[in-house]
């Protein structure tokens, strides 16, 4: 009979902590999923574009946090891309964008990037276009 209540104890303490961390990594899943925003493409292929017309490029994204998301700074990586974005906060389940507008001044082909820093995260994103600038 010792022998049984001493197993049924070793068991419930293998138990209790096993259970603890399945809830600890459960809670940490839903705080990672609940702290991005959800974009809707983060690379767009633009294809073929006219030299010496400016294309814009509209990335959008949903606030999938349950809190609301502001745009901090947007950085496009050369003087050859202008940028737009949303100014208002985003509410949770609502779209915002950011928009780059490139200067399809060269032809040829291209990849370029534009860096955003929201308010729901420390690291930036980086969104990439891409395409060919055509000659007329």
């Amino acid at each position: 009979m010792k022998i049984l209540k001493t197993s049924l104890i070793a068991l419930s303490l293998m138990v209790i902590p096993a259970s603890a961390s399945v809830l600890n990594v459960n809670n940490i899943i839903e705080n990672v999923a609940d702290a991005v925003i959800s974009w809707k493409s983060e690379t767009i292929d633009v294809g073929e574009i006219p030299q010496g017309t400016p294309k814009n490029i509209k990335f959008e994204f949903t606030n999938a946090t349950s809190k609301t998301v502001l745009i901090t700074n947007v950085k496009a990586a050369c003087g050859c891309t202008a940028t737009d974005y949303s100014k208002e906060s985003i509410a949770p389940g609502k779209t915002g964008y950011v928009n780059a507008i490139y200067n399809a001044a060269s032809a040829g082909s291209f990849t370029k990037s534009v860096t955003v820093t929201t308010s729901d995260s420390d690291s930036a994103k980086q969104l990439t276009f891409k395409g060919t600038v055509v000659a007329k």
